[in-house]
């Protein structure tokens, strides 16, 4: 099991534009077996930033994932019309038994 933390900065005024397309997007992962589980977290103190902590059976089904067509065409349209920067992907960790390695504090907050 793998935790990623994909960091989000959006534009002013686009943040339900870049909430519909996470859903769009959760939805798609949520079909592939490679991934386990994810969540969307908005700061309360900047509306424009956001983590989606997303977890993964394998770090090679998350590589997989954003080598994929599908999503380079979502971050395509984010980086022209949606984002203001690039986006950070973070390795929190990664467990190779039953006991979690470095784990995000918010990865399992929401279940």
């Amino acid at each position: 099991m793998v935790t990623i933390g994909m960091n989000y900065e959006v534009r002013e005024g686009k943040a339900e534009a870049f909430e519909r397309k996470f859903a769009l997007v959760l939805e798609a992962m949520r079909k592939l077996p490679t991934h386990a589980h994810t969540e969307l977290f908005k700061s309360v103190g900047a509306p424009g930033r956001y983590l989606i902590v997303s977890e993964w059976h394998s770090r090679e089904g998350f590589d997989a994932f954003v080598a994929s067509e599908a999503f380079h065409r979502v971050t395509d349209w984010g980086a022209s019309a949606i984002l203001a920067s690039r986006p950070r992907h973070e390795v929190y960790g990664e467990t190779a038994s039953s006991a979690p390695v470095g784990r995000c504090p918010v990865a399992h907050a929401a279940r």
